[in-house]
């Protein structure tokens, strides 16, 4: 089976295409490293020719409102008439849990916008929304970092490992299409900064992480209820504990 991975050279697109290698399937990585831009179309018809699967991992270069809702509009639109020319089978678009309830986050709109096109289009699909990885967690406290402390909101959280959502997106790749939504997290939930705070001392860092109900995320506030799945959800293996005795 030909699985081409559009973000294929990214953190869940790497791993992927190497599972699906392992797999013995033919996946090809599609990015612009490899001359495959799917917001101008250079490249994207060769790299779709003979697909059966495209896998859409992409990631925004940039996280500015207007130019993080064209780069998803126009990916997807382009990959809506390529695939539909080329015969594709079937579309799996990585997107995130909570996109349609935090439309103050700029990022969540644009991952919206792509599951409409994406929804609308021809080619049979399925859409894997996924909550926070572990491995951004870092990133995460260092946007609220505030001299010797870290402010993070306090809300419920339930992040998930990267093996783990590429597990998910390697079954769901190989199978029938959904034509449908699934959201898939981690194991655990607790308050937001708790993870945080676990992740910082793994690392070393000392300063105190500090849960605040009005600390927001990404320019936004949150609620228990923002970034969790609300009914039922796939839940990845890997615990924290773990993910964090192999850093």
């Amino acid at each position: 089976m030909k699985i081409v991975v559009i973000g294929g050279t990214g953190l869940i697109g790497s791993k992927l295409v190497a599972k699906l290698k392992q797999q013995g399937h033919d996946a090809v990585a599609a990015s612009p490293k490899s001359g495959v831009n799917a917001v101008t179309g250079e490249g994207l018809a060769a790299a779709l020719a003979g697909a059966d699967v495209v896998v859409d991992v992409a990631n925004a270069p940039s996280w500015e409102p207007a130019a993080v809702l064209e780069f998803f509009e126009r990916s997807s639109r382009n990959l809506a008439a390529t695939e539909a020319a080329a015969a594709v089978k079937h579309h799996v678009a990585l997107s995130i849990v909570g996109t349609d309830r935090s439309p103050d986050i700029a990022y969540f709109r644009a991952k919206l916008a792509q599951e409409t096109i994406v929804k609308a289009s021809a080619v049979p699909y399925s859409i894997v929304r996924a909550t926070q990885f572990f491995e951004f967690l870092g990133a995460i406290g260092e946007a609220g970092a505030a001299g010797d402390k870290i402010v993070v909101p306090s809300a419920l959280f339930q992040p998930i490992a990267a093996d783990d959502v590429v597990d998910c997106l390697a079954e769901i790749a190989t199978g029938r299409p959904l034509n449908g939504t699934i959201d898939i997290a981690g194991p655990e939930k607790a308050p937001f900064n708790e993870f945080v705070a676990r992740r910082q001392k793994a690392s070393g860092d000392s300063r105190t992480v500090v849960g605040d109900p009005k600390a927001q995320y990404y320019g936004a506030s949150i609620q228990d209820t923002s970034l969790n799945p609300l009914g039922e959800a796939r839940l990845g293996k890997t615990p924290l504990a773990t993910w964090l005795a192999r850093l």
